[in-house]
């Protein structure tokens, strides 16, 4: 059979890491409509319909980028993050201002996120450098390019600002440039800075609010009405699922309107998941984010070149960095940061660029090594 039908190539993806995806891309959808449930006679908003449908071109690109050579995109990653970096600077002067942060652009009557792109442009751009030929790992001269690599985007996100997506971005260079053979000495250096820059970061980073999200999340009877009461009625909902939960579209905290609407199908969708369905539920959710981590991890050990190795470890990094403190955020073992957890929050520019990232992975996976 021709190496150029997709047939070929339908047979060759990893199928375990579709399902899987398919699988959490339902579940997010069930629970967006539960989210928004307000009783029975009364409309529901049509957040589930826009999710099912930005899931539908996700999957477009999911396929598209599979088929597509991953060596062939990475040719064209310096031009990804220079486009991805205009954004950002647009989306400062020109984007749409919510709460005080202007994170989105108005495209064609489209709400995009630039940042959820850049971030994929980011992983891209540090993959190609990494592997390319003549980079020395143990030279300081690649740490300060990484560094400038992942430091551009991340101080025009953090300008929106945007901290909770910025900081995503260390985690995966942090994975990226360890598996690339960088030195454990220089790793620890790293750790050494920024562990010495935080109380400048707390001083000329962090805005007013999100200072406030720290103390509340150290005193939540700080400001149990105001900035705390998102974290207090999180913790309620995920408690009180008990077992089994308590049903779908019963959960009380989601329905009486005590986790607000607003961040119940976005920021706080794992809370309604673990009321509605409780433990058992949750641990569901959280075998097929697993399973999913462990498919990319496949495609990074089966990967032919250095390149998919590092752009399959980027992704896995990308995709345990939201899972890992969405849900920690949901049940008070972090302060509030607004990531949301992939495949399943509300919102159009996270869930396809989650999906382009997972078609990387899949391109990675069909073009590895012959047994």
């Amino acid at each position: 059979m021709a190496k150029s039908s997709w047939t070929f190539w339908l047979g060759r993806m990893d199928h375990w890491l579709l399902l899987m995806v398919m699988a959490l891309m339902v579940i997010g959808v069930l629970f967006i409509y539960s989210a928004a449930w307000v009783g029975d006679g009364l409309p529901v908003p049509g957040f589930y319909r826009r999710q099912m449908l930005w899931g539908a071109g996700g999957l477009v690109g999911y396929l598209t980028l599979m088929r597509l050579d991953y060596r062939q995109i990475a040719s064209a990653a310096w031009l990804l993050y220079a486009i991805g970096l205009a954004l950002l600077v647009l989306v400062l002067f020109v984007g749409e201002a919510v709460h005080g942060a202007r994170r989105w652009l108005n495209l064609l009557g489209l709400q995009v996120q630039p940042a959820e792109f850049a971030k994929l442009s980011t992983l891209l751009v540090l993959a190609r450098y990494l592997a390319a030929p003549g980079t020395q790992m143990a030279s300081w001269k690649t740490l300060l390019t990484s560094g400038m690599i992942v430091g551009a985007p991340f101080l025009l996100i953090q300008a929106q600002p945007d901290l909770g997506t910025a900081v995503v971005l260390l985690p995966i260079a942090g994975a990226m440039i360890f598996v690339a053979g960088m030195p454990l000495r220089r790793i620890a250096f790293l750790l050494c800075v920024g562990a010495l820059l935080l109380p400048v970061g707390w001083v000329f980073a962090l805005s007013d609010y999100q200072q406030e999200r720290v103390r509340v999340f150290f005193d939540p009877g700080r400001d149990p009405l105001g900035a705390g009461w998102n974290k207090m009625q999180s913790e309620i909902a995920v408690g009180s699922g008990g077992l089994t939960g308590k049903g779908y579209l019963e959960g009380t905290q989601n329905v009486l309107g005590f986790l607000p609407r607003s961040v119940a199908p976005t920021d706080f969708i794992y809370s309604v998941i673990a009321e509605e369905t409780g433990f058992v539920g949750s641990a569901i959710v959280l075998s097929l984010y697993a399973g999913v981590m462990l498919a990319v991890g496949r495609a990074a050990l089966v990967s032919r070149d250095r390149l998919g190795r590092l752009i399959a470890v980027g992704v896995a990094a990308l995709l345990f960095c939201h899972v890992a403190v969405n849900i920690a955020m949901t049940i008070g073992l972090m302060p509030i940061t607004g990531l949301p957890l992939p495949l399943i929050s509300y919102g159009g520019s996270f869930m396809i660029s989650t999906l382009c990232a997972l078609g990387l992975v899949q391109s990675v996976f069909v073009r590895r090594i012959r047994r």
